[in-house]
């Protein structure tokens, strides 16, 4: 059981499209004259084998069995927390844990995130709540993004909260409603081509930053049916797959060319959802607040404010987020809003395992 209280410290964990590792945060929530407030205090990155990199692709491709996989991941995950705990002496109320998104095509109400939370719950004695998407796409909605909830009540001093993640997404108020989207795809992309070089990622965007950019592919990127789509929307890997990848994987460019023409394209996507919108500040997190040459486009391009919080910020605050959505689903308060996943009401998600 949980105690209901004041105060939680709990372990937000977060696994990415980019398939680099697994993000596990241990954080304290609170609340202050009714506001919510978190203090980020141990944070590291457990980084994938490649056999396990292996297995997420064939369950995507369906060659391999989804409830193994399941079941095989929800170990790695409780091994990957007792390291932590052990490594940092921690007293944990809660686990918060997103898991690995296998699929994700909410228009045929399919999403699957895997890394059983019962296992967890049972090999470690603490309560988990996971699976957070299913239910919102069960009531209609995208079943992402999920993070604005957490923007709003925990980095509401920003007027735009932007992840350069696998995927780069936005989230802002407009009209007393939290609006929240994917923009276009960011790191999967980038680390899709460099994977060419044998590297896992483009470091800085060193690589990118000595290529030219090839008009002719970045205007055929720019006019991706994805960009005209209307709100609410998410990107998968489902349609990356089927229409980012066949463009920059038919161009014969270089390397250096390709990063440096998707960039370009990042950067002009970002900036068409800035100059629509009055932003003061943009609070930047994710892999991609890293990659040099990605910044300095997107400030080429835009005038707007980047702000750059702690580098544990940049790079755990999604699992900061789903630790909040797993409190927030203890207290059975809402964690997901319909004003940004487009499902038939605000709701409280996630699947529950007590201990």
């Amino acid at each position: 059981m949980i105690n209901i209280k004041n105060k939680f410290s709990v372990i937000g964990i977060m696994s990415g499209t980019s398939i680099d590792g697994l993000d596990v945060a241990y954080v304290q929530y609170y609340q202050t004259n009714k506001k919510w407030h978190f203090k980020l205090l141990k944070a590291d990155t457990f980084s994938y084998d490649q056999e396990l990199k292996k297995n997420f692709i064939q369950a995507y491709k369906k060659e391999i069995s989804i409830s193994s996989l399941d079941k095989k991941f929800g170990h790695i995950i409780s091994d990957f927390i007792t390291i932590f705990i052990k490594r940092h002496d921690l007293s944990v109320d809660l686990i918060a844990s997103h898991g690995h998104t296998i699929f994700h095509d909410p228009q045929k109400g399919n999403t699957t995130q895997i890394g059983s939370g019962s296992i967890i719950s049972q090999r470690l004695g603490i309560p988990v709540v996971c699976n957070f998407r299913q239910q919102d796409v069960d009531l209609g909605g995208q079943g992402a993004p999920l993070v604005p909830i957490g923007d709003k009540l925990l980095f509401s001093e920003y007027d735009a909260c932007l992840n350069l993640g696998g995927i780069a997404n936005i989230s802002y108020d407009q009209k007393k409603s939290r609006l929240a989207y994917d923009i276009c795809p960011c790191n999967i992309l980038l680390n899709y081509i460099v994977n060419r070089l044998g590297k896992d990622f483009d470091s800085e965007g060193g690589i990118a930053s000595k290529g030219i950019v090839d008009f002719n592919l970045l205007e055929t990127l720019n006019k991706v049916d994805y960009y005209h789509s209307p709100f609410p929307k998410s990107l998968g890997m489902e349609y990356i797959d089927s229409f980012f990848l066949p463009i920059v994987s038919q161009v014969p460019i270089s390397v250096p060319d390709l990063l440096a023409t998707v960039s370009e394209h990042i950067a002009i996507q970002l900036t068409n959802v800035f100059e629509n919108l009055e932003f003061n500040n943009i609070l930047v997190t994710g892999g991609g607040a890293f990659n040099t040459n990605l910044i300095t486009r997107i400030k080429e391009h835009s005038s707007v404010s980047l702000l750059f919080p702690s580098r544990d910020i940049i790079c755990f605050k999604e699992a900061v987020v789903f630790g909040f959505l797993g409190v927030l689903r203890i207290l059975q308060q809402n964690n997901c809003l319909a004003s940004a996943t487009g499902a038939k009401k605000d709701h409280s998600s996630g699947d529950v395992y007590l201990v």
